[in-house]
């Protein structure tokens, strides 16, 4: 009988230091870090995975990792505390850090030929000029708890998941795609002959998010802190909606905003069956 590959010995590669990838730097392979995102990652598309970074502590967890390495002859390597922060760029990489080959790009009119059909809800997300990863990351793992279909960014604004993000994101990376679009105008275009219609998200001149009747097919676009969204977006947007508070501060963080908004599109439009 056949046995499974128990967890490995300490690598054999642990004195030589690992080099820190460019986070800027777009290629073939990711670099993310966190327990669940990598966890993530590997429950969802193991065949990606390149090579594992891990603290000693952390092998009792990644055991299963370690295994599919052992069996495939895929790299790991033990390191110290440091090492994995040179890796990562940060000091909360929660002893793992994964080198991946990056999923296929994914464009906007190969996700629409995917999701459910006019009238059916669904929600997507585009972000003006946001570029905080901790903010992308939160805004992921918002959108996969409500349900959203994926995430849509300018090409130009070169916005990416970085490890940064996948950590913040817990895992969420791995079911919201985040799709770059260069024409701007023939997407919003695209998206209004799939029965979606286009809101814009702003503090001031815009209907009460709570007394609004949201569509069941929405792309909701959110601006950068402090200056918002470019004002041809507003302009070119079906309906304007803000999130009525105190008045005490302008308004939330993208990221608070975007879970706000998500949860009251999900309590009116949530699929037959889901959770109340």
């Amino acid at each position: 009988m056949s046995r499974r590959p128990g967890p490995p010995p300490p690598s054999p590669w642990r004195a030589r230091p690992p080099v820190a990838q460019p986070p800027a730097e777009r290629t073939a392979e990711q670099r993310i870090y966190g327990v669940n995102a990598c966890l993530a990652a590997f429950a969802r598309r193991p065949d990606a995975l390149r090579k594992v970074y891990l603290a000693e502590a952390r092998i009792p967890a990644l055991k299963e990792v370690l295994a599919w390495c052992v069996a495939r002859r895929l790299g790991y390597r033990v390191v110290a505390e440091a090492d994995l922060e040179r890796l990562t760029g940060s000091r909360h990489h929660e002893g793992v850090c994964f080198d991946l080959l990056r999923p296929p790009p994914l464009a906007l009119e190969g996700l629409l030929e995917r999701l459910p059909a006019n009238p059916t809800p669904s929600l997507l997300l585009w972000l003006d000029g946001v570029g905080n990863p901790h903010n992308l990351g939160a805004l992921l793992r918002s959108a996969a708890h409500f349900g959203a279909h994926g995430v849509i960014v300018p090409a130009a604004a070169g916005l990416d998941v970085s490890g940064a993000a996948a950590r913040v994101a817990e895992g969420a990376a791995e079911f919201v795609p985040l799709l770059h679009v260069a024409a701007e105008a023939a997407a919003q275009a695209l998206l209004r002959r799939g029965g979606y219609r286009i809101a814009a998200t702003v503090p001031r001149d815009a209907a009460p998010l709570y007394a609004a009747t949201l569509p069941p097919r929405l792309v909701l676009v959110l601006g950068a802190e402090g200056e918002g969204m470019r004002p041809a977006m507003i302009d070119n947007a079906d309906l304007r909606l803000s999130i009525p508070g105190s008045g005490q501060v302008e308004s939330l963080n993208v990221a608070a905003s975007a879970a706000v908004l998500l949860g009251e599109w999900w309590r009116q439009n949530r699929p037959p069956g889901a959770e109340a």
